[in-house]
């Protein structure tokens, strides 16, 4: 009775230790790829930046005048005028190593304060349109809600709260071009997002 289970207990041991030795290997070859993809990067020379795909706030079409003495409101628009003054791009889903492979190593710093100017932006619009949305602004809120989707944001609660706008207006059309968005998503949030829109029935 021992022999077999001895011999299942080599087996199991020698399967064990295959299994580990494979992934100490697909381990080395990611570290391998990912360094040489770095390495490749840092050594891509400045590119020319006039195709970026450069966002200009739309003052004009969004609610400017509503709840403009809040003082909560005011900074809101302090933030996005202070961002006009310099350019916003989004970047969701590209990693540095990507951004140098594309755009140049000596360009990552300017590009990275390119993104953090987009991650402020929807992160400003979506408090902005929430606190309207609270105050039982909701044209105003899907008005700055629809600018910040134009923009591929990735954050989930302007997904929520736009698309309990259009549930209310009963625009299910709507809806499903979220859904459409968010499936496109190059970004971390993306299931979330999903999740979060199927809930409406999408």
């Amino acid at each position: 009775m021992k022999m077999p289970f001895f011999a299942s207990f080599i087996i199991f041991i020698i399967l064990v230790s295959y299994e580990i030795s494979k992934s100490r290997k697909n381990s080395r070859k990611i570290r391998q790829t990912y360094w040489d993809r770095e390495n490749a990067a840092n050594s891509t020379r400045r590119k020319p930046l006039d195709n970026l795909n450069y966002i200009t706030i739309p003052f004009d079409s969004l609610p400017m005048d509503t709840l403009k003495d809040n003082s909560q409101i005011m900074e809101y628009h302090e933030t996005l005028h202070h961002l006009a003054d310099a350019p916003i791009v989004n970047f969701t889903g590209l990693s540095n190593t990507d951004l140098k492979l594309e755009y140049g190593a000596p360009n990552i710093d300017l590009l990275t304060r390119y993104d953090q100017s987009y991650t402020t932006l929807v992160r400003t619009l979506q408090q902005w349109a929430k606190q309207l949305y609270d105050a039982g602004h909701i044209r105003e809120a899907e008005q700055i809600l629809e600018f910040s989707m134009s923009t591929g944001t990735d954050v989930s609660g302007s997904y929520r709260l736009l698309a309990n706008i259009y549930a209310a207006e009963g625009k299910n059309d709507k809806i499903a071009e979220l859904m459409e968005q968010a499936q496109a998503l190059k970004s971390a949030s993306r299931n979330i997002i999903v999740r979060i829109l199927q809930e409406f029935g999408q």
